[in-house]
Formats: C-alpha cells, sequence, structure tokens
C-alpha cells in the first residue's frame, strides 16, 4: 500500500491523540494580540480556517505565500494551514532589508504575503496581490465552521520554499516537498529521543529551515511547544524553568548567550540533568560544550545539515562508550559534525567537497535550473563543505571549500585555527580568514573580537596558536575590532571579511 506523506498527518494526530493538551505557547509580549494557550485541537481549527481564508482569495494548489515573523503561533499554524491545504509557504527571514524581502516574495511568486505588525511600517513598500498584517486575524482566518476545500496530498509537491541566507550571492529558494519535511521531521525526532512527555522551547527560528522541521516533529508527537519570540539567555532560562521545557535548538551564538545568563542566575540552573539542547552552525569550540555539560548541566547535541537538506544529515550524541571519558575528551568528540543520520548516505569527493544522498534533500532550486543541476550533479547533492569521513562513520566538516587557506602549499581550516583562538580566556569571537601575501600566496590572519574588559596583545595570541597547534597553522597577524560581520541568520560574512584584502587583485578569494 503507498500512502503519499503529508506535513497534514503530523497536525491530524495531534488532534486526534493529543487534541486537549495544550500544543502550543504563544509568546505573551508581542505586538500581536496573544493567541495564548492553544490546543492541538484549536490549532487544527485554526488551520482549517487559514486554508477556507485563501481559498476565499482564490489561491490554488501550488500558490505562494510568504510570511515575514518571528516567531508565532500564527507562524506556526502557517505550517499546516498553507502547505497542509496543498499551497505553498514561503517563510522569510525577518531580519532581511526591505528590498532583500522585496527580492523573495517577487522571485519566489507569493499571491499573498503576511507582516508581523512590528515590521509593517519598516516593509510598506513590501506588497504582494494581497498583503495583511498578523493579528488581524480577521484577514487570516475564515469564520469558524467554514471548511476548506479538500486537497489530496502529494508527497512531491513542494511545500515550502526556504531562501538560503545569501553569504555568497542572492539568495536561492530551497524547494522542500512534503515528503522531505515528512522524513526529516520523523528521523530527527528518532534521534533526538523525542516523545509526548518533552516540551519544546521554539529559540531557533521558524523560518530557519522550517525550524529545523522541529514544528512538525513536536506536533506530531503531540509535545507542547513554547513560543519565544525574542532570544535572551536569561530569558530562556526563565522559560525552561516556567514550562518545564526539556529540549531546543539553537545557533553557538543562543548558546553563548545562556551561558552568559547562567553566570549571573540566582539558585540552581533550571534544567539540570533533563535538558538536552541542539546545536548546528559553526562547529563550537570544546571548551563551550565542556561549559554547556558542567555549567548548565544540559546534554549537549551536535547536528549538521543545511538548508537544502531540511536540514539533517548527522547527528552526535553522546554515547555509552563515551560516558567514562574526561570532559574534554567527550566534547572534542562532539564538536564533529557527527554520523549520518538513519537514510542519509554520505560521501566526500577528490577535491574534499562533502556529498549527500537522502530523502531529505531538496527538489530543487526555485526558477535556477542551472543551480539545480550543479548542486545534484550525479546524483548526489554537493555541500560546498570541505570534511573529512572517518573510520567510524563520524563526519568532521574541516571547513567551507572556499575558507580552506593555503599557504605554503599546506591547506588549513579556518575552523581548527579558530577553535584554538576561541580557547584563549581574553577571546569573545574570532574569524580566520586567508589575505594575500607575496611569499606564500596566501597566509593566515585572525580578526578578534576581545571579551569585556579582558585584554591581550597579537604576539601572545600568535603564540598561544603556536603552542597548540603546528606552526604553519598559527597566524601570522592579529587584527583586533569591535564586531563581525554576521549574516541575519548569524553566520559569519567570512566573504565579506576577506574583501577588503583582495580587492584589486585578478584573484579573489571567496
Amino acid at each position: 500500500m503507498f500512502v503519499p506523506f503529508s506535513v497534514n498527518d503530523f497536525l491530524d494526530r495531534a488532534r486526534t491523540v493529543y487534541g486537549e493538551r495544550v500544543g502550543v505557547v504563544d509568546e505573551p509580549v508581542q505586538p500581536a494580540p496573544s493567541l495564548g494557550d492553544v490546543t492541538y485541537a484549536e490549532l487544527a481549527t485554526l488551520a482549517r480556517r487559514q486554508a477556507a481564508k485563501l481559498d476565499e482569495l482564490g489561491l490554488e494548489v501550488g500558490d505562494r505565500v510568504a510570511v515575514v515573523s518571528q516567531n508565532s503561533a500564527r507562524l506556526l499554524t502557517s505550517f499546516f494551514g498553507v502547505c497542509g491545504s496543498g499551497r505553498v509557504l514561503v517563510p522569510v527571514n525577518f531580519r532581511l532589508r526591505p528590498d532583500e524581502v522585496s527580492y523573495i516574495v517577487q522571485h519566489s511568486g507569493a499571491r499573498v504575503v503576511y507582516v508581523d505588525p512590528e515590521l509593517d511600517e519598516a516593509l510598506a513598500s513590501v506588497t504582494a496581490e494581497h498583503r495583511f498584517v498578523l493579528g488581524d486575524d480577521d484577514d487570516l482566518f475564515a469564520p469558524e465552521g467554514v471548511e476548506p476545500r479538500p486537497w489530496e496530498p502529494d508527497e512531491a509537491a513542494t511545500a515550502c520554499i526556504n531562501y538560503t541566507s545569501g553569504t555568497t550571492a542572492r539568495p536561492k529558494g530551497v524547494q522542500i516537498t512534503h515528503r522531505n519535511i515528512w522524513v526529516n521531521a520523523v528521523t530527527f525526532a528518532m534521534h533526538a529521543g523525542v516523545s509526548d512527555r518533552d516540551v519544546y522551547l521554539h529559540t531557533l527560528p521558524m523560518f530557519h529551515a522550517n525550524g529545523w522541521g522541529m514544528p512538525f516533529a513536536t506536533t506530531g508527537l503531540g509535545v507542547p511547544q513554547v513560543v519565544l519570540r525574542k532570544v535572551d539567555g536569561a530569558e530562556i532560562l526563565r522559560r525552561v524553568e516556567q514550562h518545564g521545557v526539556t529540549f531546543l535548538c539553537a545557533a553557538p551564538a543562543v548558546v553563548a548567550s545562556v551561558l552568559d545568563a547562567a553566570a549571573t542566575w540566582e539558585g540552581e540552573i533550571p534544567g539540570r540533568d533533563r535538558v538536552r539542547i541542539i546545536c548546528a552552525g559553526a562547529p563550537p569550540p570544546t571548551r563551550t560544550i565542556v561549559r554547556v555539560q558542567e555549567e548548565l548541566g544540559w546534554e549537549f547535541i551536535q547536528i549538521y545539515g543545511l538548508t537544502e537538506t531540511s536540514p539533517l544529515l548527522t547527528i552526535n550524541r553522546t554515547r555509552s562508550e563515551w560516558d567514562d571519558l574526561p570532559a574534554e575528551e567527550r566534547a572534542s568528540r562532539l564538536v564533529r559534525a557527527g554520523a549520518p543520520a538513519l537514510g542519509v548516505r554520505l560521501d566526500v569527493d577528490k577535491e574534499g567537497e562533502v556529498l549527500a544522498r537522502s530523502n531529505v534533500v531538496l527538489e530543487g532550486y526555485w526558477e535556477q535550473p542551472e543551480e539545480s543541476a550543479r548542486a545534484l550533479e550525479g546524483g548526489w547533492f554537493h555541500t560546498g563543505d570541505g570534511g573529512v569521513l572517518g573510520d567510524d562513520g563520524y563526519l568532521t566538516i574541516s571547513d567551507r571549500k572556499k575558507d580552506v587557506i593555503i599557504t605554503g602549499g599546506e591547506n588549513v581550516s579556518s575552523i581548527e585555527v579558530e577553535d584554538v583562538l576561541f580557547s584563549h580566556p581574553a577571546v569573545a569571537e574570532v574569524a580566520v580568514i586567508g589575505v594575500p601575501d607575496e611569499k606564500w600566496g596566501e597566509t593566515i590572519k585572525a580578526l578578534v573580537v576581545l571579551a569585556d574588559g579582558a585584554s591581550a596583545t597579537e604576539a601572545e595570541l600568535i603564540a598561544w596558536c603556536k603552542e597548540r597547534a603546528a606552526g604553519y597553522k598559527a597566524p601570522t597577524s592579529v587584527e583586533f575590532r569591535d564586531e563581525l560581520a554576521r549574516t541575519a541568520t548569524g553566520k559569519l560574512q567570512k566573504f565579506m571579511l576577506r574583501q577588503p584584502y583582495w580587492e584589486g587583485r585578478e584573484r579573489q578569494v571567496g
């Protein structure tokens, strides 16, 4: 028997099995009226009413609906009200400039755009055939009792178009299908050990790779979801304490904010021996992992993936075989990207690029067939990341391919050098880049932001590296900065950091 996968499977189960359970705790302080505590039965009703409203507006199956919002129950509803009725949701990064948002809305061909009330004025130039402000619920939802047109599920249909952060070029629209979402959500939940006894905190922006698929996974398993609108370390600790949160997903910067807040927290840290925090992005320093485990008492889980892979490709969770290892050694194993998730096949080509095959890999890039063909050449997804597969099957990401520094014929991973520098107590942030050098072709430069009240010299940091890594991996210069350029999703913009040093040269790095 073949039954096509659909995002509706998750909400249908929640409504049937956990209908009276509070499924979503909306952000209490926000510019739109909070929806408060929403049961899963109520969430299903809201999704049907949203779908019926789209019917009323004349939207057909496959039409695109963009939403620009911080985390909210209304955004969460749209994953089911839009996708679950055969339309395509385009979750847009709310931190983008108006012209960037306009590009995405226009490129995707969205007929409807929902805008967060806090962004309404700033995004006044962002228009579509229909434009609504979230919170004006009479415009968002059909009256109670109005049922939407039935949609016959098609697992190969595009459910969402998620735009990349554009670290190197114009953002590309990643087409994620119902099958992609289904497989990612189920395998992620399995590897993370999610159950109906959990409580999830939405620290991760829902627009980012559809919240890594957690809105679907947690809904299907009846997990109460606590919505956090704006990331704040102390507020995260308060929500963990107030709602009994057991797990959350976070970028490394969020992990750092929680650690900072914990330093001044009065009393026992909430969630000790209960919370697991799932991290992805730039590999965190081993020091950070040790601090999470010792200062917070939380379990640290590392994953690796991309928007194009829904996103889960690998997961790295502490194993029983590591229980007796010292904290630093356990952390050094957890800093790796991890082992392939169930159903994921990985390979590394002769140039060192990580390749992946899985049911979570994108259908293609919206309206960009040449980019799609390039990314999926040979039946593998080309990640653009350099890495090494160990004999134990664990993947270590050595670098973005374009961030590998080749100095004197030696390949140097900027991530490795950054990890060494970050272990210095005075270093708060660091980016390591390659800059032109007449003798070596490229040489290593470290851009460093010092911690508040801390001091360090260039010579001191270079010596620190030479003591902890091969001499050729140490930076030849250190430049101190007040801040480092990042994308709207918090990624270091290394091509922007490199650009001034390579300007006017025939060869460009990045």
